[in-house]
């Protein structure tokens, strides 16, 4: 596998990932902190501004809502399409490693 390769698919995990955490943080959600550290305990270089590269793609593709803080930190919120997205009710599009469905 070359570099590029494993660039793109720390990119497309990085996305699962965002989406896994913020599934969990339903229905509130979450700051970009908990996100980032949860994220880098399974691709550890993983930086702040990947993070936030990958998060505005996923708000593009109208699955995750960000709002800023006062602070100037980012939060973020599963859309109701990102909800079905997690819960393999629809189909994924390249560009997110969602695991098979096992069950």
């Amino acid at each position: 596998m070359s570099n590029i390769d494993l660039k793109q698919h720390e990119r497309e995990q990085s996305r699962w990932l965002i989406l896994s955490v913020l599934n969990a943080a339903r229905p509130i959600g979450t700051n970009e902190g908990l996100i980032l550290s949860t994220i880098q305990s399974v691709l550890p270089g993983v930086t702040q501004q990947e993070l936030r590269r990958e998060m505005t793609y996923l708000e593009d593709r109208k699955l995750i809502e960000i709002s800023q803080q006062h602070t100037g930190t980012w939060f973020g919120k599963l859309s109701r399409y990102g909800v079905d997205l997690v819960e393999y009710t629809v189909p994924v599009d390249p560009g997110i490693a969602r695991p098979p469905r096992y069950w």
